[in-house]
């Protein structure tokens, strides 16, 4: 029999939930596009919609305000232009403020030119210098210049939980648009269109335990939105063309309810696991390194590093044992290479090649949380013989 694994990579996708595999089978045995009028083009739209209903649910908005995607990167990435459309006129936006520790699908830019990006810094605990970046939208607005600002609600790293509504107060002041990528805070802590006061937010079916190659764009208003990244159809209201991807969306809308109330009701008991978790692994690793410890963070995201441990030998040798994580600082092909993140918060490189992120979530137990406890105290203790033999 294959021993059981602990799989604590939430932040980088959530297992699948069983209503979100019941609800893509059903919708993969029944034909239909959604944008034809016959009774199996209606019954797939019926599908689309009613996700559509319960994804913008997740954060209190209109479902009319809600663009499908293939995923984040995508919401992202459309969100993200110097071209938008006001009532019905077009209006051009002629800089791209970023948080420093943004995703990369956000600090890529989307559709701005190089030289209209700016990076607003971060505090040492991954927080944006809220000071720096209303005092650069003061500056621009003087100029006659829009600005689009963009800041994350958590970071995919740390944790930290950005003060996405201060941010959006500051935008507003300024006559700029406010755009928040919550791809982890969706179903990790509560997360309101309304409270948080952005024109925009972006998020991805996987990370919530729905399928892979889904995401959502939630609009404010109608009156504002960017000109299409995807043309050539009228799908989605002429926000997005091609055809819908009808079992994902469908996936995505039977997780979203759990979703939402784990980030209601479960929040809590995450943040005393994380916490539990983290004194145990202090205590049985002297030395250990919390990043963003004294910050807001995600309920259910620990980020460590153990001085003159590498990340990739920690994650390889936890791997061997049974546990499944990632490095604080993974890129995109999975390889362990410099983080951007930590970088920006001043983290000494050296401390930063050892940094580790646990993430769970919908499924892990406090015996995984126990069992991961156990392999970490083995494998760092393997480690540091070898270390001490070889010195």
């Amino acid at each position: 029999m294959t021993p059981a694994r602990v799989y604590l990579d939430y932040n980088a996708g959530a297992p699948l939930r069983p209503e979100a595999r019941a609800a893509m089978i059903d919708a993969l045995d029944a034909a239909g596009n959604a944008s034809s009028v016959h009774a199996e083009g209606r019954n797939a739209r019926g599908r689309v919609e009613r996700a559509r209903a319960a994804i913008a649910a997740l954060v209190g908005a209109d479902p009319r305000r809600i663009t499908l995607t293939s995923g984040g990167s995508e919401a992202n990435a459309t969100v993200l232009s110097p071209d938008f459309v006001s009532a019905g006129s077009p209006i051009r936006v002629d800089r791209l403020l970023l948080g420093a520790t943004e995703h990369p699908s956000v600090l890529s830019g989307g559709r701005f030119a190089p030289a209209a990006m700016e990076i607003v810094p971060v505090d040492a605990e991954g927080r944006i210098d809220l000071a720096a970046l209303e005092q650069r939208l003061v500056v621009l607005a003087a100029a006659g210049q829009r600005a689009l600002v963009s800041v994350m609600a958590a970071n995919n790293e740390t944790g930290t939980v950005q003060p996405v509504a201060a941010v959006a107060g500051l935008a507003r002041a300024q006559g700029a648009i406010s755009h928040a990528d919550a791809a982890q805070a969706i179903g990790r802590v509560p997360v309101s269109l309304e409270s948080l006061g952005v024109d925009f937010l972006t998020f991805s079916s996987h990370k919530i335990g729905g399928p892979q190659g889904a995401g959502a764009l939630v609009a404010r208003s109608e009156d504002l939105m960017p000109r299409p990244l995807v043309t050539g159809g009228r799908q989605e209201r002429g926000a997005r063309a091609g055809t819908e991807n009808v079992a994902a969306i469908a996936g995505f809308g039977a997780a979203a309810p759990t979703a939402q109330r784990e980030a209601d009701s479960v929040a809590p008991l995450w943040g005393a696991w994380r916490d539990r978790l983290l004194a145990r692994l202090s205590s049985d690793t002297p030395g250990l390194f919390c990043f963003s410890a004294g910050a807001d963070r995600l309920p259910q995201t620990l980020s460590v590093a153990v001085p003159g441990i590498g990340a990739e030998t920690l994650v390889i040798g936890l791997d061997l044992e049974g546990v499944s994580l990632s490095s604080g600082a993974a890129c995109s092909s999975g390889k362990v290479g410099p983080s951007h993140v930590l970088a920006a918060m001043g983290v000494p490189a050296s401390l930063a090649r050892g940094a580790v992120r646990i993430s769970f979530g919908w499924e892990t137990t406090e015996n995984d949380l126990d069992m991961f406890q156990s392999a970490w105290k083995r494998v760092v203790g393997r480690i540091r013989a070898a270390q001490e033999r070889a010195a």
